[in-house]
């Protein structure tokens, strides 16, 4: 997950990589973060708004996410009241 501060003096005050929005408003992902979270030029992302921040959170194929709820409990996170 990647998250952007739209207040960008934040960005300084905590040493966080800043990047410029382009008058196309497209933005770049610098190469240190691509290469950490393993990005891939044409990767989807879902973009979630949460105050003055945005998460940009990869899309990642249904293979690459096998096993990563491996030893989660599902017992007790929805009441038996929710149910239809």
């Amino acid at each position: 997950m990647i998250l952007l501060s739209l207040d960008r003096w934040h960005h300084h005050k905590v040493g966080m990589i800043s990047a410029k929005l382009s008058s196309k408003f497209q933005l770049a992902i610098p190469k240190s973060i691509r290469d950490q979270l393993d990005l891939k030029a044409g990767q989807q992302f879902t973009l979630i708004a949460k105050g003055d921040i945005i998460e940009l959170v990869p899309v990642r194929s249904l293979s690459a996410a096998r096993g990563s709820f491996k030893g989660c409990n599902p017992n007790g996170y929805r009441d038996h009241q929710d149910r239809i």
